[in-house]
């Protein structure tokens, strides 16, 4: 699957399943919902203390099931390096991320200083590989 591809089906559906590698080796999975930024990274919002972020921290790579709304409907595959944007520089990218999902916000104050409280991240990858 072309890494395009990947993206313009990442753009139309947002649950996904996310992979990262524990301390022994094993994998870590999550649902997450995930998006596209303009700048064509696959990107999730998470909580700094969560167990996926300290697995990037020390493997800084994933993966992403990504399927739609049908248990056996379509769903991809991508792959890639993962960097970890944390506030206040993800406060925007946070921002970009709620709209790209659903739209505005009704109160940003309030979304800011949610996103401060729960100490929020932005988990941003490459996608370096897709299938599907």
């Amino acid at each position: 699957m072309e890494i395009d591809a990947a993206r313009d089906f990442i753009r139309h559906h947002h649950r996904a399943i996310l992979a990262t590698t524990k301390r022994d080796g094993s994998p870590q999975m999550s649902p997450v919902s995930v998006g596209i930024d303009d700048d064509g990274y696959a990107v999730i919002s998470s909580r700094r203390h969560l167990a996926k972020v300290r697995n990037l921290e020390r493997t800084p790579r994933a993966s992403l099931c990504v399927f739609s709304g049908e248990f056996f409907g379509p769903w991809i595959q991508v792959d890639g390096p993962v960097e970890i944007v944390r506030l206040p520089e993800a406060m925007e990218h946070l921002v970009a991320y709620y709209r790209t999902l659903s739209g505005e916000h009704p109160d940003w104050d309030d979304y800011r200083a949610a996103m401060e409280r729960e100490g929020r991240v932005l988990l941003r990858m490459t996608i370096d590989a897709a299938v599907g």
